[in-house]
């Protein structure tokens, strides 16, 4: 599949996006992932809601462009979600990754689905997910 273009328009519109989502000190839980592969990080900072649902998300990016694409997509649709259903989906795009499991369900995600078969850049794709799950457990 090394004919696809990897890092479309749409992926690095998607990766400058990020940059909306900044992470500001009003965001108490926090948690940082690397990717051992490609060295990509992220600190990711989350609040939540009285009703245990995040309320807002923020972060620090040091990735490729892949990876600052997924934690755009891990951004935009995390809000209102439950500590649960992001430890779902982090287990549901680990699986995915290795071939064990569908794409999950995670609006947006079809953005950055060609990057599965470029196993490079998996750690990158799983950063958001991996931080955040960090920060829940904080």
């Amino acid at each position: 599949m090394s004919g696809h273009r990897l890092y479309t328009p749409e992926v690095l519109s998607a990766a400058v996006s990020l940059a909306g989502y900044p992470l500001t000190a009003d965001l108490p839980l926090r948690g940082s992932a690397r990717s051992a592969s490609c060295g990509s990080r992220i600190e990711l900072g989350l609040a939540l809601g009285a009703d245990g649902r995040i309320e807002n998300v923020g972060m620090a990016s040091h990735a490729c462009a892949i990876g600052q694409a997924s934690a755009a997509v891990f951004a935009a649709a995390a809000k209102g979600m439950t500590g649960s259903q992001i430890i779902n989906a982090r287990d549901a795009m680990s699986l995915w990754l290795a071939g064990n499991g569908s794409m999950p369900q995670w609006p947006g995600l079809e953005l950055v689905a060609l990057a599965v078969d470029y196993p490079g850049r998996h750690g990158a794709m799983m950063l958001a997910w991996n931080a955040a799950c960090e920060a829940l457990a904080a």
